[in-house]
């Protein structure tokens, strides 16, 4: 397989693009440095081609799980299409918007207003502005990955290793304001205690902000807990469901624990690949918007909206979710028994619509770069995590598990021999944030 065009792409754009690429994610020194294809010529379900022309099945990460139902859906192109002909945005304002609203309200039957951004980072950042306008209060406590803007980010200010746990090690704060030190303050997920200690000793948090599920299932009431802490210091809560929603089901996976939020936050999955995010909230906490200035020219594009709909109303006349879980547990099952029978050791976590493994052993990071060269070197997009697709069947994860067999049985083999970086064929690939010039 050559793989020259999109290489030397990459390395022309990190030339002229700080970072290579506008998302840390798809640096391709994250998955293989100087070998990964890095640019797409047209993708269609599961199937991308490359520069050069080479077809990969995509067992990673689905345009950064935001292709839930595939790459290039006919039915949500077509919707797409029909308003770029008719106008995607004019003086006048889209009905598409009210309509996804009403839809958004009946799927989150205790809010009752909506507000739409474009990306899931500025989308929680609207919901935290909107939150502080409602709480009076500047502190938020949180768990988890929350996006790139200064008031999640400013965590790191007062250590530079406070955010380790919820993304990516090294993620510098500079060039935000050293003022908000002490504006976010973390605390880890099944960890109430933490929680109830940032409470204890800070009066004024107003704000707490919580991914329902990512990695692990919540333990001892933790949801409810956190719910009931809000409750007792009259802080907003916030579900981010950017990366959980609309994989378990239809709307929020917070639903599964009948723990409910005051606003919960979408995007990714929501509208297929297009631009979209919506915050749904309690009628008395969106309308702190009125008093404060969250306003964008895009927020009032057409397109977003339509894909929006066109999108959870195919996943409910087909109960997509069902079957990213089913795919998803193939996939994970797939994993331990391949890595039960060649005798490796590795853990399995999150839940089945985005599962992920780690190899348990110090040279993680190498294994796993190793374990995507081989992948990708069988016509394979691999990486530690896998967003499943509408579009995966079961015949790709039996594709892809008959060559996974082979490619543990290297790794162990070479595990075994000490022979690990002997059969890399470059450097080993990132595992968090590094200059790239």
């Amino acid at each position: 397989m050559k793989i020259k065009k999109g290489i030397e792409l990459w390395n022309r754009a990190k030339r002229i693009i700080p970072g290579g690429t506008q998302l840390l994610s798809k640096r391709s020194e994250m998955f293989l440095p100087e070998q990964w294809p890095s640019y797409y010529k047209k993708a269609k379900g599961v199937d991308i081609w490359d520069l050069d022309g080479n077809r990969f099945t995509d067992m990673s990460i689905m345009g950064v799980g935001t292709c839930i139902l595939g790459y290039a859906d006919d039915d949500v192109n077509t919707a797409v299409k029909k308003v770029i002909d008719d106008c995607s945005m004019s003086t006048l304002n889209s009905q598409e918007e009210v309509e996804l609203a009403e839809m958004l309200v009946k799927l989150n039957k205790w809010g009752s207003m909506v507000r739409y951004a474009r990306t899931g980072g500025e989308a929680m950042s609207v919901a935290v502005r909107i939150a502080r306008a409602y709480s009076r209060k500047d502190k938020i406590a949180f768990c988890g990955y929350h996006g790139w803007h200064d008031w999640y980010i400013s965590a790191n200010l007062a250590d530079n290793q406070n955010l380790d746990g919820h993304l990516l090690p090294g993620l510098e704060p500079s060039g935000v304001p050293r003022f908000l030190k002490g504006s976010a303050i973390p605390f880890n997920y099944n960890k109430i205690d933490e929680l109830q200690s940032i409470v204890d000793k800070n009066e004024d948090i107003g704000t707490i902000v919580v991914e329902p599920i990512r990695h692990h299932e919540p333990r001892a009431n933790f949801l409810e807990k956190v719910r009931e802490i809000a409750n007792e210091i009259n802080a907003v809560l916030i579900f981010d469901e950017i990366t959980s929603g609309w994989r378990m089901r239809v709307g929020g996976a917070y639903e599964l624990y009948n723990v409910y939020p005051d606003i919960v936050v979408y995007g990714k999955g929501m509208s297929n690949g297009f631009p979209m995010a919506a915050i749904v909230g309690k009628e008395e906490v969106m309308q702190a918007a009125q008093s404060s200035f969250i306003s964008s020219t895009y927020w009032t594009e057409r397109i977003g909206p339509i894909a929006s709909i066109t999108t959870i109303k195919k996943m409910q006349d087909n109960d997509v979710p069902s079957h990213l879980c089913k795919i998803g547990n193939l996939i994970s099952q797939g994993w331990r028994k391949l890595a039960d029978f060649h005798d490796l050791k590795i853990d399995i976590m999150g839940i089945p619509p985005l599962t992920t493994f780690a190899f348990d052993y110090e040279e993680e990071q190498t294994l796993h770069t190793l374990f995507t060269q081989e992948m990708l070197n069988r016509g394979f997009l691999a990486s530690k995590s896998v967003y499943v697709s509408y579009s995966h069947t079961e015949e790709h994860i039996e594709d892809y598990l008959e060559n996974l067999d082979e490619v543990f049985k290297m790794i162990h083999d070479s595990i075994e021999n000490k022979t690990v970086h002997d059969l890399l064929k470059g450097p080993v690939a990132h595992s968090g944030f590094k200059r790239l010039t």
